[in-house]
């Protein structure tokens, strides 16, 4: 079991995502008590009878004041069992593109739902999200149990509400947790809460410890986007020619033979250095420089591939967007195409499909996308680029479209046909 776990929290606005992150930080006295005085003498100052715990995560002066997350902020804890990386990621439909930052590289997402209020719009767009994203495990958080009459019944007809949307989205129960919570009291997040004899189940930080961490659903080999050219024509290193990066996926090795793309030009790896030395090998995640056998055209934007299955570069492929611009998504829009380290000009061809989160449903041939709908497109790229799809590979099969006049990110894409990966079933 690796002793690192990516996790992000989703859920609607007052749902208590910021108390449990705050929670989840006091219980495994991730935060000084400096941190701790303060907090409690702020609570104190607005009348309450114990600490704010949010107040230990949401730092920007806006959240504070409207009492919502708005950014995505990322928090560091740990157990004797295990590291934990945590995304606390906003609640308010307005926010959903952050959502979607802060969950693309979960292996765990923690999905609240208040249990005065159950599943509601937000809770299915946020599933719905996180199916097309790949995420393997979802644990739900019934929080505010503390609060509603009948938690047994209440709680089993939220799990089972759940049930029915994850079931239909395409996970297993195998990958889901239920576990009915209280952020405010501290019930069963890291003790057992005496209020919910009904549940044996774990407690939320033991279900984070012992939880197998999944690794991506196909190995590939080596992906090492190219982000610098390094040439440092000293006396010293007057031949030196590295290129450097993080590698993508898969590991790198020194004698590998391996593929320039979209040139196509093989090659060997003939080292791999870091500030601290040299390596025989790389693994995922890690910033590197790659030395090559041969003296090729390697440029910023160039991806490095292990040459067993090296992707095809391409110029024109099908792909799935969650729509994150405030205008509305047209065919033949052009924008900024960012994979990797590489970014293009592309047109946008047709809108083949829009996906209904909340009946679940696929509608055919939609006018436009709208903000934080979710279709499926067709794409043309200026220059080819060298994506795995992203059912293969989640970091190399995912892009981003930017407005080329004011920079902002527009939309969130996967490489493919995510939606015909959703087992979808309309609920009735």
């Amino acid at each position: 079991m690796s002793d690192l776990l990516r996790i992000a929290t989703a859920g609607s606005v007052d749902d208590g995502k910021s108390t449990l992150v705050g929670r989840l930080l006091y219980d495994t006295k991730s935060v000084l008590a400096d941190q701790i005085d303060a907090v409690t003498r702020a609570s104190v100052d607005r009348g309450l009878d114990t600490p704010d715990l949010s107040l230990l995560v949401d730092g920007l002066r806006a959240e504070r004041e409207q009492g919502i997350t708005i950014d995505v902020a990322y928090r560091y804890f740990a157990t004797p069992r295990r590291s934990f990386v945590l995304a606390d990621t906003p609640g308010h439909v307005q926010y959903t593109r952050n959502t979607v930052s802060g969950a693309s590289t979960a292996q765990l997402v923690i999905l609240l739902v208040d249990a005065r209020n159950g599943i509601v719009t937000q809770t299915r767009r946020h599933a719905a999200v996180m199916a097309l994203l790949g995420v393997p495990r979802l644990v739900l958080a019934v929080n505010k149990i503390d609060l509603v009459d009948d938690a047994e019944s209440v709680f089993a007809r939220i799990r089972d509400d759940f049930a029915d949307l994850t079931h239909a989205l395409g996970w297993d129960d195998e990958h889901i947790q239920a576990i009915p919570v209280s952020a405010l009291r501290g019930d069963n997040i890291a003790a057992r809460a005496t209020t919910s004899d009904f549940y044996d189940g774990p407690t939320l930080i033991e279900h984070l410890e012992s939880v197998p961490n999944e690794a991506d659903r196909a190995p590939v080999g080596a992906r090492f986007p190219v982000q610098y050219v390094i040439r440092p024509r000293t006396a010293e290193h007057p031949d030196y020619r590295g290129y450097a990066g993080q590698v993508a996926a898969g590991e790198i090795h020194v004698g590998d033979e391996v593929v320039v793309l979209p040139s196509g030009q093989r090659t060997t790896v003939t080292g791999i250095d870091t500030a601290d030395g040299s390596l025989r090998s790389a693994h995922t995640g890690r910033s590197v420089t790659v030395l090559l056998a041969d003296d090729l055209d390697v440029s910023r934007g160039d991806l490095i591939a292990a040459v067993s299955d090296a992707p095809e570069p391409t110029s024109a492929f099908t792909a799935t967007l969650c729509w994150l611009g405030d205008k509305p998504l047209a065919p033949g829009a052009r924008l900024l195409l960012k994979h990797g380290t590489r970014t293009t000009p592309a047109i946008v061809g047709t809108l083949d499909a829009l996906f209904d989160e909340q009946d679940l449903r696929i509608d055919d041939a939609p006018e436009s996308l709208a903000l934080n709908q979710i279709g499926r497109v067709s794409l043309q790229t200026a220059e080819p680029i060298a994506a795995d799809d992203y059912q293969v590979n989640r970091e190399t099969g995912s892009f981003l479209l930017i407005d080329p006049q004011g920079g902002n990110t527009l939309a969130a894409g996967l490489v493919g046909d995510a939606l015909s990966g959703l087992r979808l079933a309309a609920l009735v």
